[in-house]
């Protein structure tokens, strides 16, 4: 029987606005078992003529901030690759 070894990862997501509700901020952190963190900060912004509606601000600034986070794992995998694969 294989054993299979679980991690876990938790991120966090934090989200805020501006007095106008103009901007909506998400930082989205991730914290690896290991003690790694990770952390991303994402807008999005309402234009002047459309009428407030939190939820959708929310959702663009926290995706954003998702997508950033996943690049920014993406890249680290590919820097560790790269290490390993040069000679010391």
């Amino acid at each position: 029987m294989v054993i299979m070894e679980y991690k876990e990862w938790n991120i966090q997501i934090w989200i805020s606005e501006d007095d106008q509700d103009a901007v909506t901020t998400a930082t989205a952190v991730l914290f690896t078992a290991d003690g790694k963190r990770h952390e991303s900060v994402a807008h999005a912004r309402r234009k002047p003529g459309d009428r407030p509606v939190p939820g959708i601000g929310d959702e663009l600034a926290a995706g954003r901030a998702l997508a950033d986070l996943s690049a920014k794992l993406i890249e680290d995998g590919a820097d560790d690759v790269a290490r390993m694969a040069s000679p010391a």
